[in-house]
Parts: C-alpha cells; sequence; structure tokens
C-alpha cells in the first residue's frame, strides 16, 4: 500500500523541513543510478545525503567562510569525534606523522595515540605556541597538521596566521578543531586554515539536546572527507540536523553573553586566594592574551575571549573534585556550550587519556576543572563558585 505524501510547497517555510526518511523513491531506473553514482545532482539515501542535514552543513559553510575568498564547503557527522576521526582517516597513511600540540582534546589524543597507531601513523606532540618546534617536527611525512583554536582545557590560542605559514611552506594541510571558539568568536579560514572541525554539540547546538559533528574547508578536502564519511556511516540524522541549525539562529547571541560572563567569572575568581591559577585569554596575564585580541571578534562587550575558564583550586586533584562537588549552580556534566554552565575535573573526565606525564607537558593541573560558562546571572555563577572555594578543606 502506498500512502499519499503531500505535493511540492510553493510557498518557503520559514522553518527547516525534517526529511524523516532513509530512502528516496525515482521516476526510473537510470536515474536511481545516476543519482546513486553522482552523475546527476539529488537524493538516495540519507546515509550518504539528505536534505536537511546538507540545509544545515551548507548554513556553517555560510559562517565558517565569511571573509574568505573562493568557495567554501561543509559535510555534517553524527557527533565531533566522528568528524575529527574521519578527517584524520582520510589525511593520514600508513607511516605517515600528525603534529598535533600537547594541549590537546582528550578525544582527539585516544584517536591520534590508540587508534591511528595501530596503523602506523605516528603522532608528534609539540608546544603548539613555539613555532621553531611545529616546524622543526614537520618532515616529508607529516600528512596533517593539527590545531585548536582554544585548546581544551588550557585555553592557549593557536597563532593561526602563523601555523598555516609553516603548513603552506611544507605543502601540509592544517585541521584546527575550533568547537571552542564557534564562529562567533573566530573564523581560522579567514586566517589560511585548510579545514575546521566543530563538535556541532557544543555552541553550534547550545542546547544540550544533540549531538553532531560538521567539517569546513576547501571544497576539493571536503569531498575527500565526505567520501570516507560515507563509507565509514558517521551521518547526521535529520532530526539532529534540525536542531543544530536551530542552534545556529541564536549563536551570535548566546556566544556575546557567555563570553562577556566568562571574562568576569575569571577576573573575579582570579582574585581568591584557594585559586592557584586561571586560564582564560580574556586575563592579561594570560600568554596568548594579546594574540586573542588579533583575531578573535568584538562586540558591545568587547572581546569575545570564549566561554570557557579553566579554574585551578590550591591542593591538586582533591581541591579540584571538591571544587566540583560543592558547586550548587553549576553542574557537574559532560560537554559544554550549552545555555546551563557545567563543570569538568579535566584529569578524571575530559583527559583522564592522559598520564601524569601527559598532563604535565600539556600544561594542565591535576586539579584543573573547566568551567563552562551558560546563560545564568554572572553574579549568581561567581557567588556560587566562591561559595564552594570558601569551603574547600
Amino acid at each position: 500500500m502506498h500512502l499519499p505524501l503531500p505535493e511540492p510547497l510553493e510557498q518557503r517555510p520559514l522553518g527547516l523541513p525534517v526529511h524523516r526518511t532513509s530512502t528516496f523513491a525515482f521516476a526510473t531506473a537510470q536515474d536511481y543510478a545516476d543519482v546513486l553514482g553522482f552523475r546527476k545532482p539529488g537524493y538516495s539515501y540519507s546515509r550518504i545525503e539528505n536534505p536537511t542535514v546538507v540545509a544545515f552543513a551548507r548554513a556553517v559553510a555560510a559562517l565558517e567562510g565569511h571573509g574568505v575568498d573562493g568557495p567554501v564547503a561543509a559535510d555534517a557527522f553524527a557527533s565531533g569525534m566522528a568528524a575529527i576521526a574521519t578527517v584524520l582517516l582520510t589525511l593520514c597513511r600508513a607511516g605517515a606523522n600528525v603534529v598535533a600540540p600537547r594541549a590537546l582534546y582528550g578525544g582527539t589524543y585516544g584517536v591520534l595515540t590508540a587508534d591511528l597507531a595501530r596503523f602506523g601513523v605516528e603522532t608528534r606532540l609539540v608546544d603548539g605556541g613555539d613555532l621553531s618546534a611545529v616546524r622543526a617536527a614537520v618532515d616529508a611525512d607529516t600528512a596533517v597538521l593539527w590545531a585548536e583554536t582554544l585548546a581544551n582545557p588550557t585555553m592557549a590560542v593557536a597563532d593561526l596566521p602563523a601555523l598555516a605559514g609553516v603548513a603552506r611552506e611544507s605543502g601540509v594541510p592544517l585541521v584546527v578543531d575550533s568547537t571552542f571558539a564557534s564562529p562567533a568568536v573566530c573564523r581560522p579560514l579567514e586566517h589560511g586554515v585548510d579545514l575546521v572541525v566543530h563538535s556541532a554539540t557544543k555552541y553550534i547546538s547550545g542546547h544540550s539536546d544533540v549531538t553532531g559533528g560538521v567539517v569546513v574547508g576547501r571544497p576539493e578536502l571536503v569531498e575527500r572527507v565526505r567520501g570516507a564519511r560515507i563509507n565509514l556511516g558517521g551521518s547526521l540524522s535529520p532530526d539532529d540536523a534540525f536542531l543544530l541549525h536551530r542552534g545556529l539562529a541564536t549563536l551570535p547571541l548566546r556566544v556575546e553573553r557567555q563570553c562577556a560572563s566568562a571574562l568576569a567569572y575569571a577576573q573575579a575568581l582570579s582574585r581568591h586566594p584557594r585559586v592557584a591559577r586561571v586560564d582564560y585569554p580574556g586575563l592579561p596575564g594570560h600568554r596568548d592574551h594579546d594574540l586573542a585580541r588579533r583575531l578573535f571578534d568584538s562586540g558591545p562587550a568587547g572581546t569575545r575571549y570564549g566561554a570557557v575558564v579553566t579554574v585551578t583550586p590550591a591542593g591538586g586533584r582533591p581541591a579540584g573534585l571538591q571544587f566540583c562537588d560543592r558547586l550548587r549552580l553549576a553542574t557537574i556534566a559532560t560537554s559544554l556550550g550549552g545555555h546551563h554552565t557545567v563543570v569538568s575535573h579535566a584529569a578524571s573526565t575530559t583527559h583522564r587519556q592522559f598520564d601524569d606525564a601527559a598532563l604535565a607537558a600539556a600544561g594542565i593541573d591535576p586539579g584543573a576543572v573547566r568551567v563552562s560558562i551558560g546563560l545564568e546571572d554572572v553574579g549568581d555563577l561567581i557567588a556560587d563558585a566562591v561559595h564552594a572555594l570558601d569551603g574547600l578543606d
């Protein structure tokens, strides 16, 4: 039995339609073969392409491609890690190496040092802020130069123009994870980056109700990544694409508020006697403060330095764990970038793949707590943190 479907609309809907279907029908077998063989445009199977998912990817490409000469393409994934893993699998080969900063997201570190290592791919971790060290690590077998716009969780800022120069000199693609920044803070393609990766679960979503990832950049590279995504199967669902597309509409408003609150939070906690260190590039004492001012967008509230603040209470790992437990307004939870303020003890969660030596090399204190600032009143957030700090053993 064939159930009737609605006729094509003459009026353009303001909301993004959700094409909740796994497969698409054709009038002829030849049409099916031509679409499936990419000889003509169209849709055959949602693992390959879906109109709602394509609309989301194109919207991200429009944001990241603002101010870029030439075309920009994007492809969407079921998660940020699906995007990261697929990019690395696309660009790497057995015997190749990847040059990446020591201050690296734990999930990326795991793919590089565990999964890709099994296939003969070497990872060379260097101080991402030392361009001479980066340049020295790149050789003829380097397949990828990797960076994070804002490092997780040290909030180190990548010198994107300088790294792009090293990549061009070496003929190596520069891939940047810009999850912590989002296009509302920085657009790496404007600075010569080849591919940008986002965990769209975070700021692009903004509501902590969906997972997704996206890769944006030079069309010829994105097309290679797309081919690997189709084969590997890490495709985004149409319902999730709808939610992520919805999040883009409020991205600038949310991020501007969150960044302003994060700066006030960092300033307040940096003065607390029980705090050993605060990592936030909006603080003049942060080593990359001037670089952030040059690279990052500004608005009515000033430069947007990101909305993650890493707080290290004095007392090491026990103090960090206790600080998390004593918070009442902020919530202990995975992920970041949503409208709720959430905290993670880095060494035991996001960077659990790091041993003590790797933590030290990355500049991550065992007591460091990553605070993703939400949309709550910043005065309340500060009062909550001060209360938690005041009661530490």
